[in-house]
């Protein structure tokens, strides 16, 4: 009789960890940010026939790195599930919290499971804060929630960044990010990142960060029920002009 083949558990998690960070190296970043009336959302995403971005519920909004087909699966699934809560019980039960958890708990199922390949994404799930006159409690802040392929989740403060050079863009931000920048601002401090970045990174492509090769989308405290608005390409030629 033949002894079974062995790999230690460690093993299979660190290499599961290196091919999905290898995917997400390629990915084009997603920055989500607080400005002064809400959360604005950048994604670089030259293709028209695809969001990197997309609304979730009232005020949730979901936006990803990575493979766009496992990023669409888990989109519809929490509109499915996030829809269900809300009509069965009341609208307000749906939080980004909530919606975190979900997501956190299936992609750590697949990722932990020995014969499945990993998610090669990273989510962040939004949802911006109510006003005083909406809730008894008063205002809630604005929630920033960033999910890693294993569903390890963290909460994050004033903007969040996924995507291959998540790093060198988080470091700018912190340089030069102020609160209560208004949304032309925070839109030209995310544009100018991103072409800092393109700027040294060596590309054949000739790469270059216009209004038609990013994609922009805000979830606003001051509109109704229904927080997110994405942004035309119209609309983001004339904030940046």
């Amino acid at each position: 009789m033949s002894t079974p083949y062995y790999v230690s558990p460690e093993q299979i998690r660190q290499d599961k960890e290196d091919f999905v960070r290898r995917g997400i190296a390629q990915a084009k970043e997603v920055v989500v940010l607080e400005y002064r009336d809400g959360l604005l959302m950048v994604a670089e995403n030259p293709r028209k026939t695809i969001y990197k971005i997309s609304e979730i519920y009232d005020r949730i909004a979901l936006a990803a790195a990575g493979r766009i087909a496992e990023y669409e699966a888990l989109r519809v699934a929490g509109i499915r599930e996030s829809e269900i809560k809300g009509f069965r019980y009341y609208r307000e039960d749906v939080t980004a919290k909530w919606l975190t958890n979900l997501y956190s708990q299936h992609m750590g199922a697949v990722a932990q499971a020995w014969d499945a390949k990993p998610l090669e994404i990273e989510l962040l799930v939004c949802e911006v804060g109510i006003t005083g006159s909406e809730t008894a409690s008063g205002l809630q802040r604005n929630q920033i929630y960033h999910i890693a392929f294993d569903g390890i989740y963290s909460e994050e403060e004033k903007y969040a960044v996924i995507g291959g050079r998540a790093t060198a863009i988080t470091e700018m931000l912190e340089q030069r990010y102020t609160d209560g920048l208004e949304m032309r601002a925070a839109l030209r401090l995310v544009t100018e990142t991103f072409q800092n970045i393109e700027a040294d990174t060596d590309t054949e492509d000739g790469y270059e960060i216009a209004p038609d090769t990013i994609e922009v989308a805000c979830l606003e405290q001051t509109a109704e029920r229904r927080r997110f608005r994405r942004l035309s390409t119209d609309e983001v030629t004339a904030l940046l002009s």
